[in-house]
């Protein structure tokens, strides 16, 4: 059973930074895609970035884009996103997924989700 599990969610002011963790069981993590999807309230759930199985490429969103950085540890079993420069427009819960793409459709398992909070 594959499960995916975030944390690393939390209250930050603007400008400051978190890094959000998502670990991984149940498959061989190694050869999968995963990304980073959030959604705030009454929005539609929205692609953050995406890094790969084979080349470790990644894809970001244009309103992320020099702000976070997706990257994996595959020994870990895990993808991190690390996000500087926040703003109080990326308050939403964060999703990790596996798969690849930049919609939701792309990504066969998620995570619970971790909130992220900032303030202004």
């Amino acid at each position: 059973q594959v499960q995916l599990v975030e944390s690393g969610g939390g209250l930050v002011q603007a400008g400051g930074s978190l890094r959000l963790s998502c670990a991984a069981s149940g498959r061989t993590f190694s050869r999968y895609g995963m990304g980073w999807f959030r959604q705030a309230p009454g929005k539609e759930r929205e692609f953050v970035a995406t890094i790969s199985w084979s080349t470790g490429s990644t894809y970001y969103a244009d309103s992320v884009k020099g702000r976070f950085t997706i990257s994996r540890d595959d020994a870990k079993n895990t993808v991190y996103l690390q996000m500087n420069s926040l703003k109080p427009e990326d308050t939403a819960v964060y999703y990790c997924a596996s798969g690849s793409g930049k919609t939701a459709w792309d990504y066969d398992y998620w995570g619970q989700g971790t909130q992220v909070t900032v303030s202004s």
